[in-house]
């Protein structure tokens, strides 16, 4: 489907677009996970709870995809104005950043790594793809995310640093739809759209 979005946003067939969804179980492989070695379950584990791998075209690591967590892939032209990869991926952490603070959480960068921080753990993870400008993939946000599944790998290649979510930060489950809504409402400020 982003594919075939990239492709008509390309075109001009289609406007801007913002995919929101949840993943079943899986792990996703990024152009910088040049082997498995990121993922410690054996395949026989990751069988029994149903999760499978997957390589993509993104830019990253290694890193778990599941229920409770927003998944979010752009399709966006960045011409004429925001051709800046950079800028890009901090335009999407400033996302996360602010429906963090919309629950009360500071979240903030960490220098260095791609994402977003609550202390040591990681709670918004990053992996874009940018084709002649049109971007596609994008972002993963841990709303009620099954954390123990981020156990499976290591997460981003980054072993010393952990991972977290909405639901342990603030002692409670927390609507994904609200959460989708926020996301929505930061998303349109941050692009100015």
């Amino acid at each position: 489907m982003q594919q075939a979005l990239v492709e008509e946003r390309r075109a001009g067939r289609v406007p801007d677009v913002l995919l929101l969804l949840q993943h079943p179980p899986v792990i996703t492989l990024g152009v910088r996970a040049s082997s498995r070695s990121h993922i410690t379950a054996s395949d026989s584990l990751l069988a029994s709870r149903g999760v499978e791998v997957h390589e993509t075209g993104r830019g990253g690591d290694v890193t778990y995809h599941g229920p409770g967590q927003i998944v979010g892939y752009p399709i966006l032209d960045l011409r004429p104005d925001r051709c800046d990869v950079h800028r890009y991926v901090r335009d999407l952490e400033e996302i996360m950043i602010r429906v963090c603070a919309d629950y009360g959480v500071t979240a903030d960068r960490v220098a260095g790594l791609s994402g977003v921080w609550v202390g040591l753990e990681k709670i918004g993870a990053i992996g874009v793809r940018i084709s002649r400008w049109i971007t596609s993939h994008g972002f993963a946000f841990n709303v009620n995310t099954k954390l123990d599944d981020f156990g499976l790998i290591v997460p981003c290649g980054i072993a010393d640093r952990g991972v977290t979510s909405l639901q342990k930060l603030l002692g409670r489950p927390v609507s994904i739809d609200e959460v989708e809504e926020r996301v929505i409402a930061r998303f349109a400020e941050v692009f100015d759209m």
